[in-house]
């Protein structure tokens, strides 16, 4: 019978860990950046919004895909 390896999941908890903020950062910083397009600094903070939410996006995948391996493998 096959177990659990603890240190994959050890390891997918922690991407999932790092998601999470990311998951409510990117969301307002986007949204900070849509209601001040006429600042000076739109298209940085533009840009490090999709950055947090496609890291966020990567982060999550990563995460579940190793806690799935870390079951079934």
């Amino acid at each position: 019978m096959k177990h659990t390896n603890k240190k994959k999941l050890g390891r997918g908890i922690k991407y999932l860990a790092f998601a999470l903020p990311l998951t409510l950062i990117g969301p307002s910083v986007l949204f900070t950046a849509f209601n001040n397009q006429d600042h000076p600094y739109y298209i940085p903070v533009l840009i490090v919004g999709i950055i947090a939410l496609i890291a966020a996006i990567i982060l999550m995948f990563l995460g579940i895909m190793t806690i799935v391996k870390s079951i079934f493998d």
